[in-house]
């Protein structure tokens, strides 16, 4: 059976699609899995110090995944570990880890800070906002299909 989305719809998927794309080969070419590159990539952006539950908070990606790809990184030497409040633990990168963060991650954010430079600031604010808006109903319909 095929359902039919609508031509607006599948091109959004497509895009969405291949903007994963974008970042998994980002994220094999720096030999990593895209777990590993996304944690980098956050610790990066939020700085030494910050908590796996913040991670998976901010960055949608659940506990589990975050916990073993962080004891994997921690067994490379990328990446030390100290105890917070009751189950928090606070991740820093090791000198090895702030070397692949400088090697791998910020030239990737550097790329994408130049992207979005290269369009109009009322493009990005849009892109934004319609991104969002559709993030908010597409949330609210799989809550509606829940309960």
């Amino acid at each position: 059976m095929r359902f039919k989305q609508g031509k607006h719809l599948e091109e959004f998927n497509r895009l969405y699609r291949e903007m994963d794309q974008l970042y998994h080969g980002l994220a094999v070419n720096a030999g990593m899995s895209d777990s590993a590159f996304y944690i980098l990539y956050a610790i990066a952006e939020m700085e030494d110090g910050c908590l796996q539950k913040e991670i998976a908070e901010r960055y949608s990606i659940c506990k589990q995944t975050i916990n073993s790809s962080i004891q994997n990184l921690k067994s490379k030497g990328y990446l030390s570990l100290e105890q917070g409040k009751g189950r928090d633990k606070h991740i820093y990168l090791t000198d090895l880890g702030q070397q692949i963060v400088e090697k791998e991650i910020i030239p990737v954010m550097k790329m994408e800070q130049a992207a979005f430079l290269e369009m109009a600031p009322q493009e990005s604010q849009e892109l934004l906002r319609l991104t969002k808006k559709y993030n908010k109903i597409f949330q609210k319909k799989i809550q509606e299909k829940i309960l």
